[in-house]
């Protein structure tokens, strides 16, 4: 009987400690009732300032407004809340966020592989397939990679990256220059612009 009560008053502070956590967060905005501060600064449905006043105050012109009170500044002294319809206003901010990712060009970087002892018509399939990574606007990334005694040839292969940039000149620049990492010669190419 202790135990199942003690269970029941822990499950309660939990949960009110995750409501309460939930309201804090910046991608949850606080409305209404959540807004606890003494003094806020109001705004508005149109815009305009209404000034400083308690959050009662400012409930009650949302309640005769039929709109919500939303804090949208909770770091500024005092804090700033204003008088919107939050469905409209999550909606607004939804279709933004959506309209900057449309915008927003991510860039993948493709590899392709070599090894030192690549025959010329491999080095041009190669050049290829990287060709037409660049032109879709990836980088690239050339790796050399060497296995057991090909270790002792490190500094005659390099010519093969050398090529490798040569050939794509026309299309490509060198982000950064062929240079050793473990077993493999790595080197970067981006589109020119």
């Amino acid at each position: 009987m202790l135990v199942d009560s003690l269970s029941i008053h822990f499950f309660i502070l939990e949960n009110k400690f995750r409501s309460i956590w939930r309201c804090t967060t910046i991608s949850e905005l606080m409305i209404n009732e959540q807004i606890r501060d003494k003094e806020i600064r109001v705004i508005g449905e149109n815009g305009e300032q209404l000034g400083i006043m308690s959050a009662r105050d400012a409930m009650k012109l949302a309640k005769e407004a039929e709109l919500d009170l939303v804090k949208i500044a909770p770091t500024a002294k005092p804090p700033v809340c204003k008088i919107i319809d939050y469905g409209k206003y999550r909606y607004e901010l939804a279709r933004k966020e959506k309209e900057a990712k449309k915008k927003q060009k991510t860039i993948e970087v493709k590899e392709v592989r070599l090894s030192p002892n690549i025959d010329s018509n491999d080095l041009n399939t190669k050049v290829a397939a990287a060709r037409k990574f660049l032109e879709k606007g990836n980088k690239v990334k050339v790796a050399l990679r060497f296995r057991g005694r090909e270790m002792a040839h490190i500094q005659s292969s390099k010519h093969i990256l050398d090529d490798f940039a040569e050939k794509l000149k026309d299309i490509a620049v060198v982000e950064k220059p062929a240079k050793l990492e473990g077993k493999s010669v790595m080197m970067f190419l981006t589109e020119k612009r």
